[in-house]
């Protein structure tokens, strides 16, 4: 999934679970389910390794990702702490981050045991398809976090 998809459902974890203790790992597991749901995301048809146009685009996604989230942090949970969240957020997002130097660095260790490990769970899926499960499924997680 998008690194805004990660956040929005990073935000809500943040947002309903105030211990750190249980979000953190519930951060983690959510993006293995997550990716597990197939998707589209900035990689979906990128061109092999170090791509400019895939890091670029990348790079965008999370600038967007966090923009969203403080968006949802400030009107729909007002009262969940600013610094806490953007800690579970990069926890939801946290396997894409590891792979970074591998992907676009060509740094092996220990970033390609992260992409091996995620590959085994990622479900790509292309558009428009792979935008639709990916929307359905983040707003049907954020309508039910704002729900309870």
């Amino acid at each position: 999934m998008t690194a805004t998809s990660h956040a929005i459902v990073g935000t809500v974890i943040a947002a309903k679970i105030g211990n750190p203790a249980l979000a953190v790992p519930i951060a983690l597991v959510s993006h293995v389910i997550l990716d597990s749901i197939p998707h589209w995301d900035t990689a979906t048809n990128g061109h092999g390794r170090r791509n400019l146009k895939t890091f670029i685009k990348t790079m965008f996604d999370f600038v967007i990702s966090l923009i969203v989230s403080f968006l949802l942090i400030s009107f729909l949970f007002p009262t969940t702490n600013l610094s806490y969240a953007f800690f579970i957020i990069i926890t939801a997002q946290l396997f894409d981050w590891l792979t970074v130097p591998y992907l676009f660095f060509g740094i092996n260790f220990p970033s390609v045991y992260v992409y091996k490990f995620q590959k085994l769970f990622d479900r790509k899926l292309d558009k428009p398809w792979g935008i639709i499960t990916q929307v359905g499924t983040v707003l049907a997680i954020l309508v039910i976090g704002a729900l309870i």
